[in-house]
C-alpha cells in the first residue's frame, strides 16, 4: 500500500509499505476514504517530538470503511464506515472507566519511554512518534486499528466524509478546551490560534454560552474565517498589543477563559517570542510559549486558562508567579475524543455546524509531502488540508 513516511526533519515521503494485519483479535483494518494533515502534525514534520524513527507512518486524523475485523470484534463488521479517535483507548481500565480515554493505562505499548519523560504514560497515538506507542497512522491506504470494539465510531449514511472527518480530533479538541474553561452565562473567551482547532474551540465556546468571543492570530484569511465560521471579534497581534487590547475589550477585567491553541510553535514579535525562537534553534529549549505566556498573563483574575495546544517538553520562563496571585485554573490534555463524538455528530446532523467549512485544500495521498509544506507556511490561504488516499 501507500503511506506517507517520516524520514527526518521536514522530510516526508510517500512510499510503498507493507499492507497492516490483524495482530490481536479486537483489531480491525480499515481502509482510509479520508484523511487530514493536523496542526500536530508539523511538530513531527519540524523535528520537535522525540522517539521518531524513519519510515514511520503519519497521520491521526482519518477515517474509512472496514475491511477485515478480527475474531473478537463484537461491534463492528465489514463494510461499516467509521470515524478513528485518534486517541487509543482500551474501554475497560481505571481511566477508560472514567472517560479520560487519553489518559488509557492498557494502549501504549512503549509506556515506559513516556514513564521516563512524564513520570506516567498516556494513551497510545496513532501515527505519534514511539512514546506514544509507535502505532501506524492513517495518511495511508490501510490502517490497522486495535480495541476496535472501542475507538471506531460508526457513521450513518447521508452525510460526507468532510462533514465528519474531523471528528477524530480537531472538533473534539476544540470543544474539550471549551468544556474546560467552565464557560458561565455572560463570558468572554479568548482563543489564540485561529488554525483548525482554534476554529472549533470558538464555536464551542458559542455552543457553550459564551457571551463574547475573541480571536487571537496573524494571519488575514484565519482571521477572516474566526469571523465568519467563528462569529468571533478579532485581533491581529502583530498591529496591536494583545494585554493591552484585551483589557480595553473587557473593560480592564480581562477575559474569562482563554485558551491557548497554539502549542509549541507559537509565532510572536516581542522580546519573550524572540528569545524563545534563539534558544529553540539553539537546541537549548524544546517548546516555544509565547501564546502560553500571554494567555495566563493576560486572563482575569480568577479566570481559566485551557490548553489544547501541544507541549512536549520543558517550558522556559513560564508566569507561574502571575498564574497563582491572580487564582488561575489551569486546564489541559489530550483529548478525550470517544467521549464527545456522538455529541458532535448530533450537532452537525441537525446542521449547527459545518465542519467542511475549514477545509481549503484538497489533494491526493500521493501529495502529501506538498500538503506539509503548503499548510506549515501558510500558503496559498491554507486553513486545512485533507487528503485522499
Amino acid at each position: 500500500m501507500k503511506a506517507l513516511c517520516w524520514y527526518g526533519k521536514k522530510d516526508v515521503r510517500v512510499v510503498t509499505v507493507p499492507d497492516p494485519v490483524l495482530v490481536n483479535p479486537h483489531d480491525a483494518i480499515i481502509k482510509v476514504t479520508s484523511t487530514a494533515i493536523c496542526g500536530s502534525d508539523l511538530h513531527l514534520y519540524d523535528g520537535y517530538i522525540p522517539t521518531m524513527e524513519k519510515g514511520d507512518i503519519l497521520g491521526h486524523e482519518f477515517m474509512g470503511q472496514v475491511v477485515e475485523v478480527g475474531r473478537e470484534c463484537r461491534k463492528l463488521k465489514v463494510g461499516d464506515r467509521v470515524v478513528v479517535p485518534f486517541t487509543i483507548a482500551c474501554g475497560n481500565c481505571f481511566f477508560c472507566r472514567k472517560e479520560l480515554f487519553s489518559l488509557c493505562d492498557n494502549s501504549n505499548p512503549n509506556a515506559r519511554k513516556a514513564e521516563a519523560l512524564y513520570g506516567f504514560s498516556g494513551s497510545g497515538l496513532f501515527g505519534y512518534s514511539h512514546i506514544y506507542g509507535g502505532y501506524a497512522g492513517g495518511q495511508a491506504e490501510y490502517v490497522r486499528v486495535p480495541f476496535a470494539d472501542v475507538g471506531p465510531f460508526k457513521i450513518p449514511d447521508g452525510i460526507s466524509d468532510e462533514q465528519v472527518l474531523f471528528l477524530s480530533d480537531i472538533f473534539p479538541t476544540g470543544f474539550m478546551a471549551a468544556e474546560n474553561c467552565n464557560i458561565s452565562p455572560g463570558d468572554t473567551v479568548a482563543v489564540w490560534g485561529c488554525g483548525p482547532v482554534g476554529q472549533f474551540a470558538l464555536v464551542s465556546a458559542w455552543m457553550l454560552g459564551a457571551e463574547r468571543v475573541i480571536a487571537i492570530d496573524q494571519v488575514p484569511e484565519r482571521l477572516e474565517l474566526a469571523r465568519t465560521f467563528g462569529k468571533a471579534e478579532t485581533i491581529d497581534f502583530s498591529k496591536v498589543d494583545v494585554f493591552d487590547m484585551l483589557k480595553e475589550m473587557t473593560g480592564g477585567v480581562g477575559p474569562d477563559a482563554c485558551i491557548d491553541a497554539v502549542g509549541l510553535e507559537a509565532h510572536g514579535s516581542s522580546v519573550d517570542a524572540i528569545y524563545d525562537r534563539a534558544k529553540a534553534a539553539m537546541y537549548l529549549a524544546t517548546d516555544r510559549l509565547h501564546a502560553l505566556r500571554q494567555a495566563i498573563n493576560a486572563c482575569r483574575k480568577g479566570g481559566t486558562v485551557s490548553v489544547p495546544g501541544v507541549y512536549g517538553g520543558y517550558l522556559d520562563k513560564v508566569p507561574f508567579g502571575a498564574a497563582f496571585a491572580k487564582g488561575l485554573t489551569l486546564k489541559m490534555g489530550q483529548t478525550h475524543v470517544h467521549r464527545y463524538m456522538a455529541f458532535l455528530l448530533d450537532r452537525i446532523q441537525k446542521g449547527e455546524v459545518d465542519p467542511s467549512r475549514i477545509i481549503t485544500h484538497r489533494l491526493p495521498l500521493e501529495q502529501a509531502a506538498q500538503g506539509y509544506d503548503v499548510f506549515e507556511r501558510k500558503d496559498d490561504n491554507c486553513i486545512k488540508v485533507v487528503l485522499k488516499p
